[in-house]
């Protein structure tokens, strides 16, 4: 069985914790919890959310999302979207199979709050923040298509499945190449159930060329293109993370403004990870996500709204990342945000998300 609430890392910084919910087990592997995912949880009834909601022209009945990450398959993805979250992404998926990084694949970190990439961070035995380390596993196109017409079947009225989906470059590919690797996924994602595609353009745990494709203008408006001519007229969202210089994501928001519909910003913030004076994770940077970046990401979203105001664009923003609360949730949607996508929180207690709708409500 999965591990519960109460052995969570990080469960006592939350109030009123259910013990009969699972979490994901940090303690065992991606496919361990793959294979271990929980069931739909009896029938809960989430406080409704004052308002019209939508995302990316979808009516749904809250602003609350999970992002791509902690939904392994159908069932994570349900099991969510019974728990207050409704627009569930489906944790990115590849045109082959990728296994996962040897565990640990989430480990938690202390850590003030992090200013931008490259810093240090350290374990910890127990936090609201953790060091991300799966590498964009995948399982074979047969087995997740299969399994994506699943997770849409038992999605209800007001929610949206959302898949994420990236390329596999191998040697010697042209960008070209690896465009056409993501609209192949696209597609298969949208033949299989889902209602929007997010193109992956950043995943801060890969060292391969599909890592931080976001940061070229150039490719990520090639890739953008093709994923919507592949995606049967759904929404496009591209997943970002953070920038550097503001002319960076300028460039980005005027080449890919014809073709996205959203841009989903930022799913962590990178740093080394170290114990006891050691190094983990063999001296690379892992993305950390939780509380530690709450400012950040929340300064970057401000930067990005600005950006596309400035322009007149319709280009929707998804906040994410260090959202924990309902606090953060108003922070964000106040800045500008469409919508509002928590991952850590979640994993951490399964009820926030339905909390969250009290206290908005």
């Amino acid at each position: 069985m999965c591990s519960f609430v109460e052995a969570a890392p990080g469960a006592q910084y939350h109030e009123r914790v259910t013990a009969l919910l699972p979490v994901y087990d940090i303690a065992e592997s991606y496919d361990w919890n793959y294979e271990h995912a929980p069931q739909t949880p009896p029938a809960l009834h989430p406080e409704p959310c004052a308002g019209n909601w939508d995302f990316c022209g979808i009516p749904v009945n809250s602003p609350l999302g999970v992002p791509a990450g902690p939904l392994l398959n159908s069932r994570w993805v349900l099991y969510y979207a019974a728990l207050g979250f409704d627009v569930v992404t489906y944790k990115t998926v590849r045109s082959r199979h990728r296994a996962s990084f040897e565990p640990p694949n989430l480990l938690p970190v202390a850590a003030p709050p992090l200013e931008g990439e490259g810093s240090v961070v350290e374990a910890a035995p127990r936090s609201s923040s953790w060091a991300i380390s799966f590498g964009m596993p995948s399982k074979d196109p047969a087995e997740w298509r299969r399994d994506v017409e699943r997770a849409r079947a038992g999605m209800k009225s007001g929610q949206v499945l959302v898949v994420s989906v990236v390329a596999s470059p191998e040697p010697g590919w042209t960008m070209e190449q690896v465009a056409d690797d993501f609209a192949l996924c696209a597609r298969w994602a949208a033949g299989s159930g889902a209602q929007v595609i997010e193109a992956n353009l950043s995943c801060p745990n890969v060292c391969t060329r599909e890592a931080d494709l976001y940061l070229s203008a150039e490719a990520s408006g090639l890739i953008a293109a093709r994923v919507r001519d592949a995606s049967a007229g759904l929404p496009v969202v591209l997943k970002i993370g953070l920038f550097q210089q503001p002319e960076q994501a300028e460039a980005l928001i005027e080449a890919v403004a014809p073709y996205a519909s959203a841009l989903s910003t930022a799913n962590s913030i990178t740093a080394r990870v170290r114990s006891h004076g050691r190094d983990l994770f063999g001296g690379l940077k892992r993305g950390i996500g939780g509380a530690c970046i709450t400012a950040r990401c929340l300064e970057e979203l401000c930067m990005l709204s600005a950006m596309i105001r400035g322009k007149g664009l319709a280009m929707k923003l998804i906040g994410v990342g260090g959202v924990m609360n309902a606090a953060d949730v108003r922070a964000r949607l106040d800045a500008g945000a469409h919508h509002v996508q928590l991952a850590t929180a979640p994993m951490l207690d399964p009820e926030v998300g339905l909390r969250i709708r009290k206290e908005l409500a």
